[in-house]
């Protein structure tokens, strides 16, 4: 398994996105927020935009892929809560295309919807999907901040273990959460094939008969998948591209078709 461990946390990545995505379905559900929301209702955000909390769980916000202004190093250092505040008050000149125009996958749209959920609960990110996602799933093995003895990394240049990313301010909801594989194939399973809490969140991506979403940080990356039948995969790696992770999960899914 490469290092891998059921019970050791890894980086999920993008797939934090899905926890987001999923809590603000089940807080509408509850009546806390109403998808069609403007931004400014729950954040001192520009007026104008026409940017709902459905634009960004969408991503058709009109917010770019990535806030501005980050470094290469470590780039989700700087934007902590501070530097979301400026962003939000300029949002009006942040906005690349209308709202609800175009579709453009925007890690800084979900950290503006987790920011909005944070505000509407009155909770703080990790607790507000502990408490609307996690418990109901019965899954306790995620995290923002795993304890470092548990944590699972790359390794590079004589095993040294790889630096990770900062990601554990603003960008959060957008893809800092970590997860023992376990837990992460119980969110997949409990989410797409059981379908625990509802009709999966909008966050899942679809391509034919296939439902999924990835993730990647640094030096992890994640796939995780489900097909009509029952049939999903969940694949992890430490090290290699993203895109060959992609592959991989698609692989596993294909061979499971075919057997």
């Amino acid at each position: 398994m490469h290092g891998h461990s059921p019970d050791r946390y890894v980086e999920i990545g993008s797939l934090t996105k899905v926890l987001t995505g999923t809590a603000l379905m089940r807080m509408a559900e509850a009546g806390l927020v109403d998808a069609g929301d403007p931004v400014e209702r729950w954040l001192k955000a520009a007026p104008g935009t026409g940017v709902t909390l459905w634009h960004l769980v969408d991503h058709t916000s009109g917010l770019p892929r990535l806030p501005p202004g980050l470094s290469r190093r470590d780039p989700y250092r700087s934007f902590d809560e501070d530097a979301m505040r400026g962003l939000l008050v300029r949002l009006d000149r942040i906005v690349v295309t209308p709202a609800g125009e175009t579709r453009e996958y925007s890690n800084l749209g979900y950290a503006v919807l987790g920011a909005a959920l944070s505000a509407a609960a009155k909770l703080p990110f990790e607790e507000l999907i502990r408490e609307h996602v996690l418990e109901p799933l019965g899954i306790h093995e995620v995290t923002a901040h795993p304890p470092a003895e548990h944590q699972l990394h790359a390794t590079g240049f004589l095993g040294r273990r790889r630096a990770v990313w900062t990601m554990d301010g603003a960008i959060l909801p957008a893809g800092g959460m970590w997860a023992t594989p376990r837990a992460a194939a119980d969110l997949l399973t409990g989410l797409l094939v059981d379908r625990k809490l509802g009709t999966p969140a909008p966050t899942w991506q679809t391509t034919g008969k296939l439902t999924w979403h990835n993730g990647a940080t640094r030096s992890a990356s994640v796939f995780a998948g489900a097909i009509p039948g029952g049939r999903w995969v969940l694949v992890h790696r430490l090290g290699g591209s993203p895109h060959g992770t992609d592959h991989m999960g698609a692989q596993l899914l294909t061979r499971q078709r075919d057997n």
